[in-house]
């Protein structure tokens, strides 16, 4: 299962909330000084909501990983630093679903289609105002940038939410609200679990 949505729209709690393992696509970030790293158009900022930032290639062999093997090892990324901070195997075991989660997942819904993985792509969204004030909240507690940057960034995704949702459902993710999602996880882990009993 893929859930995106924009950065503050919920996905890490709805994913926590499935009861589902989650691989995390956030931690397949490049490191801050990747000179690959695209700038937002007029400034100096990294633009970490481009996908140019996020390693794609590895995210989608973490997930075929997971789906043959039932483990793959991750990396550990800090987010404050822009760095990756070491590595560790996430295992599910047989568990016949797993969510992984990121504001990039809708990227690679067709590379997981095409291969057999998918078994649902789920698009969040809350509203540019409430997504706003939540990814705010918590960009600052947890200290992930500097206070400049986050309001640079906060408003620049708030006026571009619908946009950004509109590319996610034109990727192949579905738009939902949180408890529409939690609806399909639960529907979807269960008929995979169905499936895999009888088979």
């Amino acid at each position: 299962m893929l859930l995106c949505g924009p950065s503050g729209s919920g996905k890490s709690l709805v994913a926590a909330r499935s009861g589902l393992p989650v691989l995390r696509l956030d931690d397949f970030y490049k490191e801050g000084d990747d000179p690959t790293l695209p700038l937002v158009a007029g400034s100096s900022d990294i633009d970490w909501d481009h996908p140019g930032s996020w390693d794609a290639d590895v995210a989608v062999e973490a997930i075929a990983r997971l789906c043959a093997t039932g483990s793959t090892p991750v990396p550990v990324y800090d987010i404050a630093r822009s760095a990756r901070t070491g590595e560790e195997t996430l295992h599910i075991g047989r568990t016949p679903l797993f969510i992984a989660e990121g504001i990039f997942a809708a990227e690679i819904v067709e590379r997981c289609r095409e291969r057999g993985l998918l078994a649902d792509a789920l698009c969040l969204s809350r509203g540019p105002v409430t997504t706003f004030r939540r990814r705010f909240l918590r960009d600052l507690q947890e200290g992930r940038k500097s206070v400049p940057f986050l309001l640079r960034r906060g408003w620049r995704l708030m006026c571009a939410e619908r946009t950004i949702i509109a590319r996610q459902v034109s990727l192949g993710a579905h738009p939902c609200d949180r408890d529409e999602a939690l609806g399909r996880l639960t529907a979807a882990a269960a008929g995979r679990q169905v499936r895999q009993t009888v088979a």
